[in-house]
């Protein structure tokens, strides 16, 4: 029987609820804790530039209050890295950004910021943390970071969970499965995510090289009308090889 695929639950967005006040509720660091009673493996956020949702804060008390994993999600910059190396996450995903942009619109160019994710890896790695590449299913970006020492990647699973229609979806699954195999096979860690919800998610967890999907915004959004307990409960059961 193959291993279970853990769930890192992302709570970025009850964050964002909370900052169309810039009050102090709903709390993620509580709906981090909740999430974990429930069930998750993992707890993921992302540290923004512009602070549009997880604050500084947030990440200072999830660091101490977190018992499973912590994923900081951050792009390659020096404040990052600081920050990252302070308060000492379990992982630090890479991830492109821009100010204009709504969610993270692709996977990191690995190839064309080279130097820039080699020295950022390292700073990590020197401060006690492992690091994952958020990437886009591509042969190339995938070669470009095994020859890094990057201990894991994200696969992103936008251009799947934006397919229309079945006849869409599939050949995206099939080139996230190709990508997952190829990682496996160079030592990488795998994991996926992005815009993974409760009807689309079956297909990736069927891909065996898999260990970990990063879920968030689904799982936000049904915690709204039945609360955080029984989203998570519900899509751990989605999950279940």
């Amino acid at each position: 029987m193959p291993d279970p695929v853990r769930l890192g639950v992302n709570v970025d967005h009850i964050a964002t609820v909370r900052e169309a006040r810039k009050g102090q509720e709903p709390d993620p660091v509580v709906a981090a804790a909740l999430a974990e009673m429930a069930g998750a493996d993992g707890i993921t956020v992302h540290l923004r530039s512009d602070r549009r949702h997880i604050q500084d804060r947030d990440l200072e008390l999830l660091r101490k209050t977190v018992q499973t994993r912590l994923n900081l999600e951050a792009a390659a910059t020096p404040q990052m890295t600081t920050i990252a190396s302070t308060h000492k996450p379990d992982q630090v995903t890479l991830v492109p950004e821009r100010r204009e942009e709504i969610t993270t619109e692709g996977g990191l160019d690995v190839l064309l910021n080279q130097n820039l994710v080699k020295k950022t890896a390292i700073d990590l790695r020197e401060a006690g943390i492992k690091v994952s590449i958020f990437v886009d299913p591509d042969y190339d970006q995938l070669k470009a970071i095994a020859k890094l020492g990057i201990e894991a990647i994200e696969i992103n699973t936008a251009k799947y969970s934006e397919a229309a229609d079945p006849q869409h979806a599939a050949p995206e699954a099939d080139k996230i499965a190709q990508i997952a195999r190829a990682a496996a096979k160079l030592g990488l860690k795998v994991y996926a995510g992005h815009g993974l919800n409760y009807r689309n998610v079956r297909r990736i967890v069927q891909i065996a090289e898999i260990e970990e999907l990063n879920i968030g915004h689904s799982i936000v959004a049904r915690a709204t009308l039945v609360g955080i307990d029984r989203a998570v409960r519900e899509m751990k059961a989605l999950m279940a090889r």
